[in-house]
């Protein structure tokens, strides 16, 4: 098959992958083999290929918001030529004391795709049956993809904030993941306000209805309620730690921060204020998400790259010249 897989060494931008030839994944019980449809590109994937986060296997094949087609392995509840969604959390070893207990997020033994295990920057990907989910028939398999994570672990972001219908909700950074989260917190009754740098993601915020939008050395006009950060910085948290109220919530989407900046207890965090993080997400929130995105009728822009392409979709992702979401389709 032919598969985008991470060049050995220091990689420059837009240089992360060779595309070449590889050997198709050999079929193993309790797994089932997808034909890749297509696989969304997110910036998590970004930090795999710049060494942000440690390697953890040789000539890895990333991509963790995969839609796929059975093509070998079929169960009953998988048969050949259902169309599945696979997401970052590839497996779990279930009986660690976070599973037992409803967080296999935090499991101490995950499997992550894309990661740990090979993922959908290829023809086929080897995934695990069950934390294959899936996905009603009709809708186009790029529009589906941007859901299995950006999509995902947006919604997961306003439940660990602890968003309230009606409350007054800052998401700091609007690429992918918040402007999927933003449709969420319109149905319930929700003031969102939106900081974020570059015009094109203030314009799409607007064209989405939020309440006010700003620059990224801008505070929101009124005190929030919640407020999720996206960007992989430090310096967002701390700005969107300064726009809250007393007792309010911030909670950080990011697997990767390049620093967290010394801030002032007094002004800041004193009066009961919290910094969340939000790690990985569960099979539950997966499928309470996808149910959302359907009933919202929930349509992500996409910008479509084949998989030759694979280095311009996640340079597209480093530079933020795409508006909404990139997907990679063999």
């Amino acid at each position: 098959m032919k598969a985008a897989i991470l060049r050995p060494g220091p990689r420059t931008a837009g240089n992360y992958f060779e595309i070449r030839e590889t050997e198709r994944p050999k079929i193993q019980d309790g797994y089932v083999l997808l034909r890749v449809i297509a696989c969304g590109a997110c910036r998590t994937d970004l930090h795999i290929a710049e060494g942000d986060l440690p390697a953890t296997k040789p000539d890895l094949i990333p991509g963790h918001q995969i839609v796929g087609e059975v093509v070998e392995g079929a169960t009953a509840d998988l048969p050949l030529g259902m169309r599945v969604g696979v997401s970052w959390m590839g497996g779990t070893d279930g009986d660690c004391w976070y599973c037992q207990h409803g967080m296999e997020n935090l499991c101490d033994n995950p499997t992550f795709t894309g990661y740990s295990v090979d993922g959908g920057y290829a023809e086929f990907v080897l995934v695990r049956a069950d934390f294959a989910l899936p996905l009603p028939p009709g809708l186009d398999a790029t529009v589906v993809a941007p859901l299995l994570c950006a999509g995902i672990i947006g919604y997961r972001s306003l439940r660990v904030a602890g968003v309230q219908p009606g409350e007054r909700v800052g998401l700091f950074g609007f690429g992918s993941s918040a402007s999927l989260a933003i449709t969420v917190l319109r149905s319930w009754k929700c003031d969102v306000y939106v900081v974020t740098r570059g015009e094109r993601h203030r314009q799409t915020a607007r064209s989405l209805a939020a309440t006010w939008v700003g620059k990224e050395d801008e505070q929101p006009p009124v005190r929030l309620d919640r407020a999720i950060t996206f960007a992989p910085t430090g310096k967002v948290v701390v700005s969107a730690l300064a726009s809250l109220r007393k007792g309010g919530v911030v909670a950080i989407n990011a697997i990767h921060l390049d620093e967290m900046p010394k801030f002032d207890y007094d002004t800041l965090l004193w009066g009961e204020r919290q910094i969340r993080s939000v790690a990985n997400m569960t099979r539950k929130d997966a499928k309470e998400f996808l149910v959302i995105a359907r009933d919202l009728n929930i349509l992500p822009r996409v910008k479509v790259f084949s998989l030759d392409e694979a280095n311009q979709a996640l340079l597209a992702i480093k530079q933020e010249t795409e508006d909404g979401s990139t997907v990679i389709v063999p």
